[in-house]
């Protein structure tokens, strides 16, 4: 004859919860907040674009942009990092050059030269692009 015998549930050692869950959770809100994250680099400086009295004055960016600061000075932000100057259309060459498909948007500040613009327009057209955009801001009435 067999003899158990039974043990109090006090007596036990008390079993541990799995983690497994909770770190199958974590990883998931991550890959979610990546993949819904827009990720851009930064500008190279900051611009005000100029107002204007439409209801379409926001734009959105295309995939290429081009800044220009208040003194007239052009800035590019390409996969090797942030150009100015000749650097930055030199760099935005190349970047057109890799897509020739994709649309120009120019962020000028409000403050820029217009000379300085009507003289970086005949530049942008030699590079390729037969449209640029102007990124605009709505006019506060």
């Amino acid at each position: 004859m067999r003899r158990f015998r039974f043990t109090p549930d006090a007596a036990r050692a008390p079993t541990r919860e799995s983690t497994v869950p909770m770190i199958n959770i974590v990883f998931l809100l991550l890959i979610f907040f990546l993949i819904t994250a827009q990720i851009a680099p930064p500008a190279p400086f900051a611009v005000t674009p100029p107002a204007a009295n439409s209801a379409a004055a926001e734009n959105s960016d295309g995939p290429l942009i081009l800044h220009l600061d208040a003194a007239g000075t052009p800035g590019f932000v390409s996969p090797e990092g942030p150009a100015n100057g000749d650097a930055a259309l030199a760099a935005l060459a190349a970047a057109r050059a890799a897509c020739p498909d994709c649309t120009l948007t120019l962020r000028a500040d409000r403050a820029a030269p217009a000379r300085t613009l009507a003289a970086l327009l005949p530049r942008l057209t030699a590079m390729g692009f037969a449209q640029v955009d102007l990124a605009t801001r709505a006019a506060t009435p």
